[in-house]
């Protein structure tokens, strides 16, 4: 089993960036495949991004690509979402999940973190 805790919200303006960081508990979090998760208020949670085991595979939402970038450190038990070029419409809740890059199924979720973006 896998505990994720999220860190790193808060409130910038647009074209700020901001870093959030979802530390993992447990022995086996280099055998998951990472993802991070938004849900805007009055919106289905969408898929952000995700990382490979390995840290050499990555995919992104089309609506976030070349702003933000995920990344992971097997090391420290750690995976993390640098964003750039923040706007008003990335505001959300972000949640760091745990499961299969491959099949695209995450299993184990942290409580999220809230990012707002004000114009």
């Amino acid at each position: 089993q896998v505990q994720l805790v999220e860190s790193g919200g808060g409130l910038v303006q647009a074209g700020d960036s901001l870093r959030l960081s979802c530390a993992a508990s447990g022995r086996t979090f280099s055998s998951y495949g990472m993802g991070w998760f938004r849900q805007a208020p009055g919106k289905e949670r969408e898929f952000v991004a995700g990382i490979n085991m390995s840290g050499d595979l990555t995919d992104y939402a089309d609506s976030v690509k070349g702003r933000f970038t995920i990344s992971r450190d097997n090391a420290k038990n750690a995976v993390y979402l640098q964003m750039n070029s923040l706007k008003p419409e990335d505001t959300a809740v972000y949640y760091c999940a745990a499961g299969s890059y491959y099949l695209k199924r995450y299993i184990y979720w942290g409580q999220g973190t809230q990012v707002t973006v004000s114009s």
